[in-house]
C-alpha cells in the first residue's frame, strides 16, 4: 500500500533568518499500518558552482577545480522515528532545526538562483524500507534571508547619478563616430547603492536624434564570479528587460525609468574569496536600422528591514 506524506513549514511563507528555529512537521497519511526500517530528516543549505560552457575546461588548473566544489553551509540529520510501524490514519512527527552555521564560512548566504551560482537551502525526509518495498523521499526547499540587527544597520548613497549618450561619449574608433546619425540622450538615476524590495528609479530625454529610435529598454545584469587566486571565471547574464518606449518618441520628454527587482533571482551583493554575485544595470537604445547602444551602470544590493536609510 502507498504512503502519503509531505513536509510541513509552521511559517507559511517558507522565509526565514539566520538564528532562527526552523520548525514544522512531517505529516503521513497511510491507507493501513504499514512497516518502515527509520524515517530520517535532514537539513541541507549547499552553494552550487558551475562553469560556463563556453569555458575551455581542460586548460584549468587543479586548484581552480578545487575552488569550485560545492560549498556546504548546512548539513544536519536528525532520526524522526526508529524502525517500526507508521499506523493506518494520520500521523505526524515535528521538528525543530537551528539556523546558524557552525563552521566556515560561519554565515548562512541569501538564496539566490542564478545561471554558474545556485545558493539553496531544503529539508529532505526519508522513509527508509525493507529491500522488497521501495525507500520513498520528500523535499521541501525554504528561504534563507539576512536580517541585520539594529547595529549592523546599512546607511546608503543617496547620490543621484547623471549620464549623457552621445556618439562621442561610446567607445568607438574615430570613424565609426562619423558615420553614426547625431543623437543625444540624458537622464539619471535616483540611485545606484538601495534596498533590493524597492524599485530601481530614474528618468531619461531623449534630446535630439537624426535617427529613429525603435525602442528603449531596460536591463538588468547578474555578473557571476566563481574561482579564487589561483583563477576565475567570470559571466555576465540576463535576469529580465522591461521596455521603457516603444517606437520614436518625443524630443525633450521626460521618460520615467522603473524596475521592480525579481525574487530569487536576485539577492544582496557578495563577495567571498571563492564567489563573487554582482549586478548591472544597461540602458539599452536600438535605432530603425537595429544599430544598438548601451550604457552600462553597476549598482549595489542590500537586504534592509524597516525604511532605508
Amino acid at each position: 500500500m502507498s504512503i502519503n506524506f509531505e513536509i510541513k513549514l509552521k511559517r507559511e511563507n517558507k522565509i526565514y533568518y539566520e538564528g532562527e528555529l526552523l520548525t514544522g512537521c512531517v505529516q503521513f497519511q497511510c491507507p493501513v499500518e504499514t512497516k518502515h526500517d527509520g524515517i530520517v530528516l535532514t537539513l541541507e543549505g549547499m552553494v552550487n558552482l558551475h562553469l560556463s560552457n563556453s569555458k575551455s575546461v581542460g586548460l584549468m588548473e587543479a586548484a581552480f577545480y578545487n575552488s569550485l566544489k560545492p560549498i556546504t553551509i548546512l548539513n544536519s540529520t536528525y532520526e524522526l522515528s526508529a524502525p517500526g510501524k507508521l499506523f493506518a490514519g494520520v500521523s505526524e512527527f515535528h521538528f525543530e532545526f537551528p539556523l546558524a552555521c557552525k563552521k566556515e564560512p560561519r554565515i548562512l548566504y541569501e538564496t539566490y538562483h542564478g545561471i554558474f551560482i545556485y545558493i539553496n537551502y531544503q529539508l529532505r525526509c526519508d522513509v527508509k524500507r525493507s529491500f522488497l518495498a521501495k525507500s520513498l523521499h520528500k523535499i521541501q526547499q525554504f528561504c534563507i534571508q539576512y536580517k541585520r540587527s539594529p547595529s549592523e544597520a546599512v546607511k546608503l548613497t543617496n547620490k543621484e547619478v547623471h549620464f549623457s549618450i552621445s556618439p562621442d561619449s561610446l567607445q568607438k574608433n574615430m570613424k565609426e563616430r562619423i558615420t553614426m546619425p547625431r543623437f543625444l540622450i540624458t537622464g539619471k538615476l535616483e540611485r545606484t547603492e538601495f534596498c533590493l524590495t524597492q524599485p530601481l528609479k530614474g528618468q531619461l530625454t531623449v534630446q535630439h536624434t537624426e535617427a529613429a529610435i525603435k525602442s528603449i529598454e531596460l536591463q538588468l545584469l547578474r555578473i557571476e564570479t566563481c574561482g579564487s587566486e589561483e583563477g576565475y571565471a567570470k559571466d555576465a547574464t540576463e535576469i529580465e528587460t522591461i521596455q521603457i518606449a516603444d517606437g520614436n518618441v518625443c524630443p525633450k520628454l521626460d521618460i520615467p525609468l522603473y524596475m521592480i527587482l525579481p525574487r530569487l533571482f536576485t539577492c544582496p551583493t557578495l563577495i567571498t574569496k571563492n564567489f563573487k554575485i554582482e549586478f548591472e544595470v544597461n540602458l539599452v537604445i536600438i535605432f530603425k536600422d537595429d544599430y544598438l547602444i548601451s550604457e552600462n551602470f553597476p549598482i549595489v544590493l542590500h537586504r534592509l528591514h524597516g525604511n532605508p536609510i
